[in-house]
C-alpha cells in the first residue's frame, strides 16, 4: 500500500523578510512558523513519515520547540529550493517505493486548512501523478516594463485558466524522482513545473485563500489572524 510522506524543504534564508533568523524560524503568535505548519500536517494527515530538508549549518532546527514528534532532519539543503528538493529526494531513495505519495510543502505556509488537504489526498490517491492544491486568478493581472523603481503597466494579461499554485504539491515518488533527475528542473520554481516538463499534466485541486504562504513580515500578523480564526471555528464545531 503507497504511503504519505511529507517532505518539507526548509533551507531557505528568507532574505525578503529581513529577520534575524530565517522565516521559517520566527516566532507566530509564540511559536516557530516551521513548528505551526509541521503540526498542521502531522495532525491533519497522520503522514507515514516526515522530513525537513535543511541546509547544512542549521543551527535552529534540533532546538526548535513544538515540532511533532517522529520528524526527521535531513541536512542535504542546496542553492535553491528545486537543489533542496533534488537533494531530499535522493536522500530518501533508500526508504521511498516509488508509488508511494510524497507531499512537498513550504515551511512557511502553516496555515493550510484541513478540509483543503483533505481534498488533495482524496481526489489523487488513486492516480499515477499527482498534482497540487491551487485556487483560480481573480484578480486582473497586469504586466509592467522593466523599471524596478517606478514600474508602469504596459498589458492586461487574460486570466481565464489560470491558478495560482500552493502547496502542498503530492506527487509519487517515482515521478518526482525522475522529474528532478534532469538539470533544468533545477530552474523550476516548483515541483508541478519539474513534472510538467516530463510531459505530465498534474491535477489542480481547488485550494483556499488562507493558505497564506509567509513571505514578508506584515504576513505575521495576517497568519496569525488565519489561525485564530480557524481554532476559534474548529472550537465551535
Amino acid at each position: 500500500m503507497a504511503r504519505h510522506i511529507v517532505l518539507i524543504p526548509a533551507a531557505g534564508g528568507g532574505a525578503r523578510f529581513g529577520s534575524a533568523v530565517p522565516k521559517q524560524y520566527a516566532p507566530l503568535a509564540g511559536v516557530p512558523v516551521l513548528a505551526r505548519t509541521l503540526a498542521r500536517l502531522h495532525e491533519a494527515l497522520a503522514p507515514d513519515g516526515m522530513f525537513v530538508a535543511l541546509s547544512p549549518d542549521d543551527l535552529h532546527f534540533d532546538r526548535m520547540a513544538g515540532r511533532p514528534p517522529g520528524v526527521a532532519a535531513l541536512r542535504c539543503g542546496g542553492v535553491t529550493r528545486a537543489a533542496t528538493v533534488r537533494n531530499a529526494l535522493a536522500a530518501l531513495a533508500s526508504s521511498c517505493a516509488d508509488d508511494d505519495w510524497i507531499l512537498v510543502h513550504d515551511a512557511a505556509r502553516p496555515c493550510v486548512p484541513r478540509d483543503a488537504l483533505a481534498r488533495l489526498v482524496e481526489h489523487l490517491r488513486d492516480g499515477d501523478t499527482g498534482g497540487l492544491l491551487a485556487v483560480p486568478v481573480a484578480d486582473t493581472l497586469k504586466r509592467s516594463d522593466h523599471d524596478a523603481d517606478a514600474p508602469h503597466a504596459v498589458a492586461t494579461v487574460p486570466r481565464a485558466g489560470l491558478w495560482q499554485a500552493q502547496t502542498p504539491q503530492m506527487f509519487r515518488y517515482g515521478v518526482l524522482r525522475r522529474a528532478f533527475e534532469d538539470e533544468s528542473a533545477l530552474a523550476c520554481t516548483d515541483e508541478a513545473q519539474a513534472v510538467e516538463a516530463l510531459g505530465l499534466a498534474p491535477r489542480l485541486v481547488r485550494g483556499s485563500p488562507a493558505n497564506l504562504k509567509i513571505t514578508y513580515p506584515e504576513d505575521m500578523a495576517l497568519a496569525a489572524a488565519i489561525l485564530a480564526a480557524q481554532a476559534a471555528e474548529e472550537t465551535a464545531r
